[in-house]
């Protein structure tokens, strides 16, 4: 068919695949991470504190005090490409490429800070992506992350002229390839020890007490995950909640708790894992295999493994690769 003259351009239809993440500071330095903390803290999926009391805790003591502090943090993570977290997305992501055919785009983005979803979005309707899966990267399902990735992405679809078709991946929490993943993973980790550990912990990213009792099913998921895991890998894991924030009561028991306890107990040998974030970051890298090191050493244990994530590993690309596939049924046709 002939277009009319001056008729815009149409690129040809394609699908895409966006793979969100939580978000990072575009530099370990106290201003990027006053920029990051403001945005992420200021969500009301994040703190659900009414703005008119939480906006001067957090413009007039958090963003005064913690920047530094965080700052210092990430510095002990950062590497030649940047942030982990953004970093490893990123490798997923093109990891991914060629992995659903030649039609299907595959791009990733960030809740907080940059590449944002909005502009990935916008940047992949100019594409020519009719059709897009938007892909948050939560194994586990929690307000705070999974629906506040969605609505960043829902939002800017408001302001779309042309939409394109979305779907939205689901939480992969007792997903079998999931528990695969993590099971090859985490025996071939600790098959690299020098050492056998006396228990394995898996530590998930904590969240305040009310969100249990106010429906989010983030808790039964994460231990949903650890049960399973623990059946696949033939012992029972210490399931435990880190990054404990502010006075409120927090999902128990506590990681740091939990290491400063062990070695009391005769359990001085540890590995540890952190099967709810899809790519290492400031939470698993510094939190864990550093402040959680020291802590438990200081403690009276004598040996400590922090084991990686799923990351852009051969079983973290293939879990993937599954669920972004089944996701695109429909869209695309199996090879």
């Amino acid at each position: 068919m002939t277009l009319p003259a001056h008729h815009p351009a149409i690129p040809p239809a394609r699908i895409g695949v966006l793979l969100t993440n939580l978000g990072t500071p575009d530099a370990p330095d106290p201003g990027a991470v006053k920029r990051y903390l403001g945005e992420f803290l200021s969500d009301r999926r994040v703190v659900e504190i009414p703005p008119l009391l939480w906006q001067p805790i957090l413009r007039g003591i958090i963003l005064r005090t913690r920047p530094k502090k965080s700052a210092h943090a990430y510095s002990q993570v950062w590497r030649d490409d940047g942030s982990p977290l953004a970093a490893i997305t990123k490798a997923q992501a093109r990891g991914l490429e060629g992995a659903f055919g030649p039609g299907v785009l595959v791009d990733y983005a960030m809740r907080y800070g940059r590449p944002a979803i909005g502009e990935q979005l916008a940047a992949m309707k100019a594409k020519g992506c009719e059709r897009i899966l938007i892909a948050p990267l939560y194994p586990q399902y929690c307000a705070a992350t999974t629906a506040t990735a969605n609505d960043s992405a829902f939002a800017a679809l408001a302001a779309m002229r042309w939409q394109p078709a979305i779907r939205t991946l689901p939480p992969y929490h007792d997903d079998p390839a999931y528990i695969a993943a993590l099971k090859t993973s985490v025996e071939a980790g600790i098959a690299t020890l020098d050492f056998v550990p006396d228990a394995v912990i898996a530590s998930f990213h904590g969240m305040p007490q009310r969100t249990l009792e106010l429906g989010d099913p983030y808790h039964c998921h994460c231990r949903k995950t650890g049960r399973l895991l623990g059946e696949a890998l033939g012992r029972e894991l210490i399931v435990t909640f880190q990054s404990r924030f502010g006075r409120a009561k927090w999902l128990e028991p506590a990681t740091d708790t939990m290491l400063e306890s062990l070695p009391a107990r005769g359990i001085r040998r540890i590995a540890i894992v952190a099967p709810g974030f899809s790519a290492d970051c400031l939470e698993t890298l510094e939190e864990l295999a550093i402040r959680g090191r020291e802590s438990f050493i200081a403690a009276g244990g004598t040996d400590f493994a922090y084991l990686p994530c799923l990351n852009d590993s051969p079983p973290g690309m293939e879990l993937l690769s599954k669920i972004i596939g089944r996701e695109l049924a429909g869209w695309v046709t199996p090879a």
